[in-house]
């Protein structure tokens, strides 16, 4: 009985011993991963301190405004330099990158409400005289609860391949990580999620963009590395894990929002239903204009000009 409990023991210490090895290892990819992809893809603008949150905004050219906001895991660099010029040459743009998103530090706690009512801060700060608000995928859901609780400050929105219904999928492997209680999440984000994410990178791309090609620059141009950090995925995995009832008691409150609305959508997008997430919206807001085009779930880095002439369609 002595030797067997020793042998019991033994397996269990080695065992132990291989999985701190793992974790370690993974740590340590992590940290380097996140150097690696924030040397490649630094900041391009200057930070903005809203209500103690440090956000790393870009601005480009004058007129009327347009504030842009990017989509889950994203960040400004998603809405290409040849969107932000076409853009730029008759308004001013203004892209923030989301806390825990770019190069704006995470808050934890944060979802969709928060994120809108941080963004009516910012517009308020920078005096931002009411303007076109664009959001992509969950930037789209960030700007209809701008326009629902913050009305005042907005113009009209444009949204691209939005996130607007709580109806969404998830996909193994990270279904597994929004099954997980938030401190085993948060865990894994230091360890293992960054090495499982670029283990399965380019078939995340390749899903993301299809039926459209990956774009060549995506990694460094579009800041595609940037997702690959622990607390990029760890804002991630918490705005996704609270959306589905965040937009459950958002989207029938859609027949309320008095004003302008465009939604434009690839009809071959994986991400999002366009049935779902655009045609059931657009039927709901009084007036909403739908727009479905070839394409995927990235059109602002693969169809800069389409996706700036319809922002710009309404003025």
């Amino acid at each position: 009985m002595p030797d067997h409990s020793m042998k019991v023991g033994k397996v269990a210490a080695g065992a132990a011993a291989a999985v701190g090895a793992v974790l370690g290892a993974g740590f340590l990819f992590s940290a380097l991963t996140r150097r690696r992809s924030e040397r490649v893809a630094p900041p391009t603008g200057r930070f903005v301190t809203v209500d103690g949150a440090r956000l790393h905004v870009v601005e480009a050219g004058s007129g009327p405004p347009i504030l842009i906001i990017h989509g889950l895991g994203g960040q400004l660099r998603h809405f290409s330099y040849a969107l932000l010029a076409r853009l730029a040459d008759t308004h001013r743009v203004i892209l923030v990158d989301r806390p825990g998103a770019g190069h704006s530090p995470r808050i934890a706690g944060y979802g969709i409400a928060q994120h809108a009512a941080l963004v009516a801060r910012l517009i308020e700060e920078m005096g931002i005289d009411r303007p076109i608000v664009v959001g992509h995928s969950f930037g789209g859901a960030v700007a209809l609860a701008l326009a629902l609780d913050h009305l005042r400050l907005v113009r009209r929105l444009v949204l691209i391949a939005p996130l607007t219904q709580p109806d969404m999928v998830v996909h193994q492997p990270f279904k597994a990580f929004l099954a997980a209680r938030p401190w085993v999440r948060e865990a894994a984000c230091t360890t293992v999620a960054v090495p499982l994410g670029a283990a399965i990178r380019h078939r995340a791309h390749r899903a993301t963009f299809w039926p459209e090609p990956i774009a060549p620059d995506f990694d460094v141009a579009g800041g595609g590395a940037l997702v690959l950090r622990p607390a990029t995925l760890a804002a991630g995995f918490e705005e996704i894990s609270t959306a589905a009832i965040q937009l459950a008691s958002m989207a029938p409150r859609y027949p309320q929002i008095d004003m302008a609305v465009s939604i434009l959508f690839g009809r071959g997008d994986q991400v999002l239903d366009p049935a779902i997430h655009g045609a059931r919206t657009a039927e709901a807001i009084p007036g909403a204009r739908l727009e479905m085009i070839e394409g995927g779930h990235m059109l602002p880095v693969t169809q800069p000009d389409v996706v700036a002439r319809f922002i710009l369609s309404e003025d």
